[in-house]
């Protein structure tokens, strides 16, 4: 759902920059709280998966294809402040190095991609874990219906931007249906993965994810007639740092396979909003990206023939590129931090 440079007019274009900024500032913030020295290095791993399966497009309906949009996936497994800031690297990375989402457009993409996504996942998922019993199920459920919702809700909001900024005068109820009927599809896809990764997540390292705090419930022993907390197994300091380690080993080592290799076996086809584009004439104002001489651009490496390792290669780049900002940003942040406390 990437809105090229075009699609939307300059004034909204400058304004949903403005509510981006707004949006990232406040996350910088929030993510201090969130952020402590385990999940600093997942949130820069996390965006990089993100980064990766967001080259997976797949199939969902005759000549449509989707890709992950991972605001609910990174709301819940490193926090909705964390979260925005996750998929913003992102989206920063993509526009930047791989023409892929307008410059211009930085601004409502963030807006729509990373700071809707991941409000409504974070609200649903949240509203669900307080109704449901407190086990690991529960939260895999929980993560799927919120993914599912946070796409048409995503669809949602472009056609509202492009309501009160689109370029070209086409019906806005057309727009609309077609936008939200086909994010549904696309949010069944979204749900499965967000689902199946928060599942795998829990089921190595629950006090890790965010969504899954409090999750464990002290066992509990009778004494003098009442019931008080077990006392904790305490587990060596060893054992937890190299079972962090493997975790963000093993998820890197999955990010670059998917995106250096499973990603040449993507669907073809263009994906929801492109599709809409094309069909409802959204795209007839599209402008060329900024960043279109990139030797990166359109996901493969400039000057190298072979289709397959030309766009393994770029799969790779971006993955190598995104979790070295994505740390060094949440690094920073998780630093801050602690000058902040010991002040």
């Amino acid at each position: 759902m990437h809105v090229p440079d075009g699609f939307i007019d300059a004034p909204l274009s400058a304004a949903t920059g403005v509510v981006a900024a707004g949006a990232i500032a406040v996350s910088l913030r929030g993510a201090r709280r969130e952020l402590d020295e385990r999940t600093a290095p997942l949130a820069g791993l996390v965006a990089a998966f993100i980064f990766a399966v967001q080259m997976l497009n797949f199939p969902v309906a005759a000549g449509t294809s989707g890709h992950l949009l991972g605001g609910a996936l990174a709301a819940i497994l490193v926090g909705p402040c964390t979260g925005v800031l996750c998929v913003s690297v992102v989206l920063l990375m993509q526009g930047i190095l791989f023409a892929d989402g307008g410059l211009t457009a930085l601004g409502v993409n963030i807006t729509d991609m990373a700071i809707t996504t991941t409000v409504v996942a974070y609200a649903v998922f949240r509203g669900l874990v307080k109704i449901l019993p407190r086990s690991r199920r529960s939260i895999t459920a929980a993560s799927f219906v919120a993914a599912l919702l946070s796409v048409p809700a995503a669809a949602l909001v472009f056609t509202l931007l492009y309501a009160l900024g689109g370029t070209t005068d086409v019906s806005l109820g057309k727009v609309a249906t077609a936008m939200i009927g086909v994010h549904v599809l696309i949010g069944i896809g979204e749900a499965a993965i967000t689902a199946l990764t928060v599942g795998a997540v829990i089921a190595v390292r629950p006090d890790l994810v965010h969504g899954a705090r409090g999750l464990e419930q002290r066992l509990k022993l009778r004494v003098d007639g009442e019931l008080v907390d077990a006392p904790r197994p305490l587990e060596p300091v060893a054992a937890r740092d190299t079972s962090r380690r493997k975790l963000w080993i093993g998820g890197l080592v999955a990010s670059l396979v998917l995106a250096g290799f499973v990603s040449f076996y993507a669907s073809s086809n263009p994906d929801g909003l492109e599709k809409v584009a094309a069909d409802q004439g959204i795209d007839r104002q599209t402008k060329e990206h900024a960043s279109a001489d990139s030797p990166l651009a359109d996901y493969g490496v400039r000057d190298v023939d072979d289709a397959r390792l030309s766009g393994g290669l770029a799969g790779v780049i971006g993955v190598g590129v995104t979790v070295v900002a994505g740390t060094g940003v949440f690094w920073a942040v998780r630093r801050r931090r602690s000058t902040s406390q010991a002040a």
